[in-house]
């Protein structure tokens, strides 16, 4: 017998912030309806946070194969009524698979929020245009986009331990690094998003929170 290999990812920073996370989003996100987790990852925030925000939707997504597997698994190895199949997404398409009737029970349970954590600053910032244009696209008059990870705050570094994140994230990629708070939130406020909330998390990092205008 052939037994194949586990496909779950484990990520070793989400047993350290996943409660704090929790906290923010229990009193920032809407009371009812879906939150689309974009860049879910290694899906290990999904299986905590689903059960622990029901009755809301979570809708976990990626681009990339692998985590989408690993998502899947952890599905399956933790389940939940309210947690989704993930779905393949990539935040630099104009249009997202869940804007073209991704599936019936987006009819029942819309999209009223977004969260996205450790994305912004392990990808290029045309990601970052990405997330704030969907969201723009997507969420409806004070829906909520959750951010968080490390920001630089007035042109400089909150931290001497993120000023050396940075440069090992442009080390890896010139296009990766840690982002101005200040150009993302005016990026925000160019798709209608403005900023409500930045909250002070652990490991120098923040929680930022938009709410849809309009």
């Amino acid at each position: 017998m052939v037994f194949s290999p586990d496909p779950r990812r484990y990520a070793s920073a989400t047993e350290r912030n996943r409660d704090p996370i929790l906290a923010v989003l229990q009193r920032v996100l809407p009371p009812t309806g879906t939150v689309l987790e974009i860049s879910s990852g290694t899906g290990e925030h999904a299986v905590y946070f689903a059960p622990r925000l029901a009755p809301r939707w979570w809708l976990p997504s990626d681009r990339d194969p692998e985590a989408l597997d690993s998502i899947a698994a952890w599905r399956q190895a933790v389940p939940c009524e309210t947690l989704q199949a993930p779905v393949s997404l990539d935040v630099c398409e104009s249009v997202w698979p869940v804007e073209a009737g991704h599936t019936d029970w987006l009819q029942h349970q819309p999209i009223r929020a977004i969260v996205n954590i450790n994305m912004v600053h392990i990808s290029p910032w045309g990601s970052c245009l990405g997330l704030m244009a969907g969201a723009g696209r997507l969420l409806p008059p004070q829906g909520v986009l959750y951010l968080y990870g490390p920001f630089k705050q007035n042109g400089k570094h909150t931290a001497p331990s993120n000023a050396a994140f940075d440069a090992s994230l442009q080390a890896r990629n010139p296009q990766w690094g840690v982002r101005d708070l200040e150009a993302v939130v005016k990026v925000a406020q160019d798709q209608g998003l403005a900023v409500q909330a930045t909250v002070a998390m652990p490991a120098n990092n923040l929680s930022v929170v938009f709410t849809r205008t309009g």
